[in-house]
């Protein structure tokens, strides 16, 4: 005799134990989702709060002492030294050679730029490139205008000039290249140094040059946690 096969009817306790079961399954996924959704919801807010605060610095960090874009104009500093004191004429002499060097730099005239630098020049750069003497420096320039800074002019705006005896001066700048129409002193984003020096044969030759990238976030932070950092003329 042949049996048929006959399905096991299901009795009232498996049929309440399999809802309890789905349930008791999809409760970690739900609670895995919240808490997906939590943390993607706080680390936007971070976001968000870390890209406002970066704003506000940015916006906070304009510098006071912004100089005057008329090299001339400046009243320089004049400290005698035993070997004499400078004069106006010196003055006149040391605003012409910066003028001469945007004036090379405009034309892309790399040879004429290393000429206004003493033979054994110094000149560092924003990123840190040190160039060593005038004609390091031409060269430099000379791939540099037919390259990144092709089409370039140069933009100063004078903070103050110094003079230490009749043969030594340092005049101090905030500056940049740029295109186009001339930025204002504001957005100028360097500070640069000039050390310049008069020579046996009567001229006056820039000896050292040093260019640094002002951090403008960096520099309204410092202010923030240590006032004291802040330079009289910011205060």
């Amino acid at each position: 005799m042949t049996m048929n096969a006959t399905s096991t009817p299901q009795t009232e306790q498996q049929k309440h134990l399999e809802p309890l079961t789905t349930v008791r399954t999809s409760a970690p996924k739900s609670r895995r989702r919240r808490i997906k959704i939590i943390l993607g919801v706080t680390a936007l807010t971070l976001a968000v709060a870390a890209g406002g605060g970066y704003l506000w610095l940015g916006a906070t960090s304009d510098a006071k002492n912004l100089g005057v874009s008329d090299c001339n104009a400046v009243e320089p500093e004049i400290t005698a030294t035993p070997a004499g004191s400078a004069t106006a004429d010196d003055h006149r002499a040391v605003c012409g050679v910066l003028s001469a060097m945007k004036d090379a730099w405009a034309r892309h005239d790399a040879t004429a730029y290393g000429d206004l630098f003493t033979e054994d020049a110094t000149y560092t750069t924003y990123v840190g490139t040190a160039y060593q003497g005038r004609r390091d420096i031409a060269e430099g320039h000379r791939a540099l205008f037919g390259g990144f800074l092709k089409g370039t002019k140069l933009s100063d705006s004078w903070l103050s000039i110094r003079f230490y005896g009749p043969d030594t001066a340092v005049a101090t700048s905030r500056g940049d290249t740029y295109e186009g129409g001339e930025p204002k002193a504001a957005d100028l984003s360097k500070t640069q140094t000039y050390t310049l020096v008069r020579q046996a044969d009567g001229a006056w030759r820039i000896a050292a040059f040093q260019n640094t990238k002002r951090q403008r976030v960096m520099e309204r932070i410092s202010f923030l946690f240590s006032p004291g950092t802040k330079p009289a003329a910011e205060k």
